[in-house]
């Protein structure tokens, strides 16, 4: 399921502003050297285990947009060529079960056709002009890819039947009030739909084609949805003997109710659904590479303030498989034996892999000084590939022979990263209130001297279903080179420490992870090395909302930078996508009499005319997830109460800037306000 506010921040560019300018300017992470960073996504491994196929992005300024690229690595050698050129929307590379091909998903040019008539161009609308997401396949022994999909409104996700002959796919249907917007008639009912919505949704289903191309068939339709707006496809399940295909079932088209999510299986020929997995929540579904097993995930027990466990079924009752680990799941894959498991996460500051036997206790497996990341798969010799990183390495691509095996880089394509000089990262851990075992990641300015005392930046993470790692990170790292200690402290709701401190923040939402953070940052003033009269605390989504907390119940800080913060969390749950989400935290709606008073108390809102720090606002303008109208109601507040504040809003619709251009203007930004507060002016 999706998680409230994904911190995206970690995963994007940043930038220094010119304060990093300095006589070691050349050795340190600087504005040219993001310019040059690489990320990797999607890497999927051959099922014999020898090649995998990874998209690569690389940021190009001019035209403000990721040139992307599938690439295929040889696993032995490491030998890396492209498979796509000058192809947009790429996604998706999902080898054929043979691995004699590779599906993927792009834009095409040549106009999408209706999909219940592929023979038939329809022109009739005009979003049948526009380029769509098809998918495309091509052979590994050259020529080509072909498109498969000529659908009039793009495919979201796919996969091949165990043949390899057939590929279900997963498209939206067109508006179902699509004759009366062509004349003009385009009003819509409001139900879950965020407060930026223009027109009603219509849902996703399940479709068949062969994977030579033809005509599909469509295999689901109703009212409920295979996808909802606000998250990725979960992608379909072919039954071993491709006679049945299981999907996730969501209420609807709209992210609201999607945690009633159930899984469904059709025939594979067509036919009623039927439910396979009644328990709501559940999604992610995969059958057993043999046998009769299947997994999903779901919230464990299905309280959504709990981590994502993963079930076992097929036998005679689901099985938390994962209930001694007792926290957070990001991913899983299994294992070719079909005994057992691979998970990704977190545990305390380190990104991990685990073993999960079906029977039996977790093993967390060996990768020294790597940070796995969620993306990673299985061939079917037990050779692992996955992205990772480094505390002092942006992402690459490593393989493991084995779950047993120690990680292998493949590619290298950050390299100009190892010749900089970069902050030092270290954990540091803190008995928190309630008697918590706390942690957090603390970094060094990359000429740090012993003896001196340096400004201070807490840097808190979104979510909160989410955790500061010593993961390579640009905008720490960017942070500590302008001259600052940085600290980045997890906080109870956090999805790194279990299940119990995860819980902890039902209705506890502001006072309690305060509490955490204030707990760690006394630990880090102890060690001697920061100037506690210049301190600055910031974040984005939840880090927003803690930045803003924090401001009005404590007076240390003398900047602050808050990011599409959380102000008021009644305006949150009435406006924004996530609506019913909320509901977890507080256990009851705001507009009760029962719950009325906590969500106002929880809301930092309330506590604006207690804040002095300089406020830096930012966000997007069309964010559906934390709308900008919580940062209108916070720059307002502050202004009329004499706080020195600035509010700069981009006029993107995501909850983070995607471009490298307004993501380099946001952290630009974001570092010289700490600057100019934090720091002696000449």
């Amino acid at each position: 399921m999706k998680s409230h506010f994904h911190f995206a921040i970690a995963l994007c560019f940043s930038l220094v502003g010119a304060a990093i300018a300095s006589a070691h300017a050349a050795e340190i992470f600087q504005l040219g050297d993001l310019r040059k960073l690489v990320s990797l996504s999607d890497a999927r491994i051959s099922p014999d285990g020898k090649q995998v196929a990874v998209i690569v992005s690389t940021p190009d300024w001019k035209s403000n947009k990721d040139r992307k690229s599938i690439e295929l690595i040889d696993v032995a050698s490491g030998a890396q060529r492209a498979l796509t050129w000058h192809r947009t929307g790429i996604g998706s590379p999902r080898w054929s079960p043979d691995g004699s091909r590779l599906a993927f998903i792009a834009k095409d040019t040549l106009p999408a056709l209706d999909s219940g008539s592929p023979d038939k161009d329809d022109k009739s609308d005009d979003d049948s002009e526009k380029p769509q997401t098809q998918i495309f396949v091509m052979s590994m022994h050259g020529g080509d890819p072909i498109r498969v999909t000529h659908t009039k409104h793009g495919v979201e996700s796919f996969a091949w039947s165990p043949d390899g002959q057939r590929i279900a796919f997963i498209a939206p249907d067109p508006p179902v009030n699509e004759k009366a917007i062509k004349a003009h008639d385009d009003v819509f009912e409001v139900t879950d739909n965020h407060f930026l919505t223009r027109a009603a949704l219509s849902s996703w289903h399940l479709w068949v084609v062969s994977s030579n191309g033809g005509k599909p068939q469509r295999l689901t339709q109703g009212e409920f949805s295979l996808q909802t707006d606000q998250q990725d496809s979960p992608e379909p399940a072919w039954s071993h003997d491709g006679k049945t295909i299981a999907f996730t079932r969501f209420p609807g088209p709209y992210w609201g109710p999607s945690f009633h999510s159930v899984i469904d299986t059709v025939d594979a020929s067509g036919a009623t659904p039927h439910t396979l997995v009644s328990a709501e929540t559940s999604a992610n579904f995969t059958y057993a590479p043999h046998g009769n097993s299947y997994a999903f995930m779901r919230p464990r027990n299905g309280d959504q303030n709990n981590g994502n466990a993963i079930y076992i079924g097929g036998h005679a009752s689901d099985i938390d498989v994962t209930a001694a680990l007792a926290r957070n799941i990001n991913a899983y894959a299994w294992l070719p034996n079909a005994k057992a498991l691979l998970l990704a996460g977190a545990e305390g500051t380190q990104t991990v892999f685990w073993s999960q036997p079906l029977h039996g206790s977790a093993r967390k497996l060996a990768l020294g000084d790597v940070q796995a990341s969620s993306d990673f798969s299985v061939a079917n010799t037990g050779t692992i590939a996955f992205v990772g990183s480094t505390p002092t390495h942006p992402a690459e691509l490593y393989v493991m022979d084995s779950a047993n095996a120690k990680p292998h880089r493949l590619t290298n394509l950050n390299a100009f990263v190892d010749g900089l000089n970069l902050a030092k990262t270290e954990t540091v851990r803190w008995k928190g209130p309630g008697g918590f075992d706390e942690d957090g990641v603390l970094l060094y300015p990359p000429n740090f001297r012993k003896g001196t005392k340096y400004p201070l930046v807490l840097i808190i993470h979104g979510g909160p279903e989410s955790a500061s790692t010593i993961a390579f990170s640009p905008l720490s790292q960017l942070m500590a080179a302008a001259g600052f200690v940085v600290f980045q402290p997890n906080y109870r709701g956090s999805t790194n420490l279990g299940d119990a401190y995860q819980h902890a923040i039902y209705r506890d939402t502001g006072d309690g992870p305060g509490k955490d953070v204030m707990a760690g940052l006394a630990v880090v003033e102890k060690l001697g090395i920061v100037d506690t009269a210049r301190i600055g605390v910031s974040g984005w989504s939840y880090g927003g909302y803690m930045t803003a907390w924090l401001t009005g119940h404590y007076d240390v800080w003398k900047a602050a930078v808050s990011g599409a913060a959380l102000t008021d969390w009644v305006m949150d749950y009435t406006v924004a996508f996530y609506q019913k989400g909320d509901l977890y935290f507080f256990g009851g709606s705001p507009w009760t009499a029962k719950y009325h008073d906590i969500w106002r108390e929880q809301s930092p809102i309330a506590y604006a005319h207690k804040v002095t720090a300089p406020t830096l606002i930012m966000g997007d303008v069309g964010d559906p997830n934390v709308p900008l109208i919580n940062s209108y109601e916070w720059y307002h507040a502050l202004r009329d109460n004499g706080v020195p504040v600035k509010f700069f809003a981009y006029p993107a619709d995501t909850h983070f800037p995607h471009d490298i251009v307004r993501t380099t203007d946001v952290y630009k930004r974001w570092i010289d306000w700490m600057t100019v507060h934090l720091k002696p002016q000449p």
